[in-house]
């Protein structure tokens, strides 16, 4: 663990005190981009949090709550987005020598950046779009774009040709008796 590192926070003062709280918000600049694909929040991009670190008997945990921006290009028509991201997190780290847990206090500090990155990527759009919507797409001649608003109908199968009028309180289908 790089004890330098702007996520490493020093719970000396909480170690084996349960019941301890302390509050901190951290501003903190991203060392290396977080996340991967069409939108990410970039390096040097700033992240607020706001942070509790609570004293339990098996470990520390850290709860709060990220803001920042993410950057990066629409899905649809490639122009350069910014996504605003806001993602709470909790996570419990627990003493060395007691049953492993996902992560672990390493002497008197603990390492929010597993945590922080995991929320944040998470968090992200797979397929970021413009947030007022993309303006119209100029497409080669033959080529259609069909979106979910605009979604066609598929084709019936002609094997159920035959059905295709028919409704469950139709009587014109019904036996009469």
């Amino acid at each position: 663990m790089n004890a330098r590192s702007p996520y490493v926070q020093n719970v000396r003062d909480l170690v084996r005190h349960p019941g301890e709280m302390r509050e901190r918000t951290l501003d903190i600049a991203v060392p290396e981009h977080l996340g991967e694909g069409m939108v990410a929040v970039q390096e040097g991009a700033h992240l607020a949090i706001d942070l509790k670190l609570e004293s339990l008997h098996e470990g520390v945990l850290a709860s709060g709550t990220v803001v920042g921006q993410a950057d990066g290009e629409c899905a649809r028509c490639l122009a350069p987005v910014s996504i605003p991201v806001q993602v709470e997190f909790a996570e419990l780290f627990g003493y060395p020598a007691d049953e492993p847990f996902d992560h672990q206090l390493d002497g008197d500090l603990l390492d929010l950046e597993p945590v922080v990155r995991d929320a944040v990527v998470l968090a992200l759009p797979f397929q970021p779009e413009c947030v007022g919507g993309c303006e119209d797409l100029e497409l080669a001649p033959g080529i259609s774009l069909i979106t979910a608003e605009t979604e066609q109908e598929e084709p019936a199968d002609p094997r159920w040709a035959a059905l295709q009028g028919f409704t469950a309180g139709s009587d014109d289908n019904t036996e009469k008796r």
